[in-house]
């Protein structure tokens, strides 16, 4: 049980303790539950980005409030992420939190790429949604199967790129950086494409985490949990959408 999704990671729907999957009779984890719980969390996502996108840009112009809403969804969002992750039973309450919160991220900085960009979220937005269901029907129809080798390459890659952007970080720290990934030549779009697949095929190794955790009787509130691991990888993979449209459209 391998996710590169660091939200779900191999011990998330064990008990710690006894290392055998948590089963509560009158409370276990369905699918169903999972994937209404999931459209709850987009739906608030939605609903502040909506407000976000609105309050960052008036008259074309960004405001006061469109870096506090941008900065302060992130830092928001990655605490709530962390205290999510260590306290799985919270999930039920902080799960909508994170996506109220990061609502408030999305909304900015998706104002502030189709400022630059005009009619790139839409396409975003259309992308990110398109592959959730193409690989959700590729999952389900047994196009893709999540097998141990497939689990360790998506793992390692998504490791990898995690590595590559904390390099990044660093470097931008001391005024330098990693050339040419984050252009708009050949090697900042291929790099950028390698990005958007592995993103997208940590999905596939999020929707066989929740099978198991429903195959196993998990307990209730893994639905949250396991919802709010599936908006952890659909963030990442909008956000990296947005970067290689961005790519693609400043090269026109």
């Amino acid at each position: 049980m391998r996710s590169g999704n660091p939200a779900l990671k191999e011990s998330t729907f064990l008990d710690l303790g006894s290392g055998t999957v948590v089963s509560r009779a009158d409370g276990a984890m369905t699918l169903n539950g999972t994937v209404n719980k999931t459209g709850i969390l987009l739906l608030l996502t939605v609903m502040t980005a909506a407000f976000a996108w609105n309050a960052s840009f008036v008259n074309g112009e960004p405001t006061a409030m469109a870096p506090i809403y941008m900065w302060g969804g992130l830092i928001g969002g990655f605490i709530l992420a962390m205290v999510t992750v260590f306290k799985k039973t919270w999930a039920p309450v902080t799960a909508p939190m994170y996506a109220l919160v990061e609502g408030f991220f999305l909304g900015a900085i998706s104002a502030m790429f189709n400022h630059m960009y005009d009619g790139i979220v839409m396409q975003a937005v259309l992308l990110t949604f398109g592959t959730l269901f193409a690989l959700l029907f590729a999952y389900r129809s047994g196009l893709i199967k999540a097998t141990e080798n497939f689990k360790l390459g998506v793992v390692a890659a998504t490791g990898g790129i995690m590595l590559v952007y904390l390099a990044s970080i660093v470097l931008n720290m001391f005024g330098s950086g990693i050339p040419l990934i984050h252009e708009s030549g050949i090697v900042g779009i291929g790099f950028s494409l390698f990005v958007v697949v592995i993103a997208a095929l940590n999905l596939v190794l999020d929707f066989d985490f929740i099978e198991t955790g429903v195959e196993q009787g998990a307990p209730k509130y893994m639905e949250w949990y396991g919802a709010f691991g599936l908006m952890v990888t659909l963030v990442w993979l909008y956000i990296e959408f947005l970067r290689l449209l961005s790519k693609l459209q400043s090269r026109n």
